[in-house]
């Protein structure tokens, strides 16, 4: 505990974000910098808990008040060590995350929480500008081979992991370009894809091989890889989409958020798409069907197209501005969140549900219907309630059903749980010997932390599987 007092002498500071006028004319990180004595300072907040549920809070486990400490004796290094022990990507989380560690640190009972997360994106941004994150390939090979499916977060940290244990490790990824979610689902203005760009040239250089362009179970057979591999781990993600079945759902101009959403993550790359195929909220009145990430997503990405209007809509009534009494501390607190999106314009509502959308002769979408809701489960119509809003672009943000059935998951034959996944054992095995899964598509959608700790974990099984052992941690 580098400084006993100093959660007593200094408040929570966190960075700033830039002027919304400035960030909606680019597609930049919306922060600015922060200096790193301010994080030295904020690391000192930390009081060294005898029980720190922080760690128990993250589901990487990060050893946060260790590395919180050597922030504020300025041992940098150390820090980044400690860090990496727990997880690969911390600049993944460092961005992206929603610090479940922070709304379980003890210091939040009575004041606001360490700012963990900017503890540990600064950290992982003094490794790389310093030069210390270097490729780790392993020192000799096990003569086992591992085919990881999917290269989001899950994928790209099992990859990691089982070469680091030695095994010849091939990443498969349909899309084009490596990264998953973290390539095609968030935003830049979250996560600036150089951050990605470069923790994939260390996986290469360290013996990772990546073969994008090739969706298993359409342009190759699963029955080839079986025969190629000693291990497969299946890392495909929560891909397939909820749907509104609503009267008018058919009509053109309503899409579902990852329709959206990668588009605009193409074009910022510099690719070209085709304007027939182009989902553009330039100038239109844009409805966007459900509140959470994904929505705030599509609310900045629409007002950074320069929307002519914005709503977000949200089925769940709108959350208490503090912490619920229904989810106390050491839980993830029920409140309202603003995210950086919702400062810059849009109309926030909740307590509705979509009924019809209406078109014109075109077939293009032209009004949404809708109707206030009870509070759930039944979320029973408020008679008198109704009410029409016009929209030229509706955007379906209602979250996942679990992993796409088609080719991979229908040719395999695994065996699913209740709600669609992948079902697994303890030990990330499914129902078919030598085929694991981790990530959305064991566990459904969820976080870029939890993906990362699943692919952990589901390495140190495929290692165990392989070896009969496994030092992995």
């Amino acid at each position: 505990m580098g400084k006993p007092t100093g959660f007593l002498e200094f408040k929570r500071e966190v960075p700033q974000r830039r002027a919304v006028g400035e960030r909606l004319e680019d597609w930049r990180d919306v922060y600015q910098p922060f200096a790193e004595e301010n994080v030295k300072t904020q690391g000192s907040r930390c009081m060294d808990c005898g029980v720190p549920f922080c760690q128990t809070g993250c589901p990487v486990s990060n050893v946060i008040p260790h590395w919180n400490d050597l922030v504020y004796k300025d041992r940098w290094e150390e820090a980044v060590r400690v860090l990496h022990s727990t997880n690969n990507f911390p600049e993944f989380t460092g961005n992206v995350c929603p610090a479940p560690c922070e709304a379980s640190c003890v210091l939040g009972i009575n004041e606001p929480p360490v700012t963990i997360k900017v503890v540990e994106r600064t950290i992982i941004e003094h490794a790389f500008s310093n030069g210390w994150i270097k490729p780790e390939p392993p020192k000799k090979r096990s003569g086992k081979t591992v085919a990881v499916i999917g290269s989001g977060p899950s994928g790209l940290a099992a990859a990691q992991q089982l070469n680091r244990a030695g095994h010849r490790v091939t990443v498969y990824e349909k899309n084009d370009r490596v990264g998953g979610l973290l390539r095609y689902g968030i935003p830049d203005f979250k996560f600036e894809k150089h951050l990605l760009d470069r923790r994939i040239a260390q996986l290469q250089a360290e013996g990772i091989v990546f073969t994008t362009n090739t969706n298993v179970g359409v342009t190759i057979s699963v029955e080839e890889l079986r025969r190629s591999y000693d291990a497969i781990v299946l890392c495909g993600g929560a891909e397939s989409p909820r749907n509104l079945n609503v009267p008018g759902r058919e009509l053109k101009g309503i899409h579902f958020a990852m329709e959206f959403l990668p588009q605009q993550n193409r074009r910022n790359a510099g690719d070209k798409t085709d304007p027939v195929k182009d989902i553009i909220a330039t100038g239109k009145r844009v409805v966007i069907i459900g509140g959470g990430d994904t929505g705030a997503d599509c609310l900045g990405t629409s007002l950074r197209q320069k929307a002519a209007s914005v709503h977000q809509f949200e089925i769940m009534p709108k959350p208490p501005l503090e912490r619920a009494t229904s989810t106390p501390w050491p839980q993830w607190p029920l409140q309202l969140r603003t995210e950086s999106s919702h400062e810059e314009g849009g109309i926030r509502d909740w307590a509705l549900t979509t009924t019809r959308f209406e078109g014109d002769a075109n077939g293009n979408v032209t009004k949404l219907h809708a109707v206030r809701v009870g509070p759930p489960p039944n979320f029973t119509p408020v008679t008198g309630s109704e009410f029409s809003l016009d929209a030229d672009l509706v955007l379906l943000a209602m979250g996942f059903n679990g992993p796409s059935k088609n080719g991979l998951l229908d040719e395999l034959g695994v065996a699913l749980d209740a709600r669609g996944n992948v079902s697994t054992d303890r030990e990330y095995m499914s129902s078919i010997p030598g085929i694991f899964s981790a990530g959305d598509m064991r566990r459904g959608q969820s976080l870029v932390v939890w993906a990362i700790s699943e692919g952990r974990k589901a390495a140190k099984s495929v290692d165990k599987f392989l070896m009969g052992v496994s030092s992995l941690p």
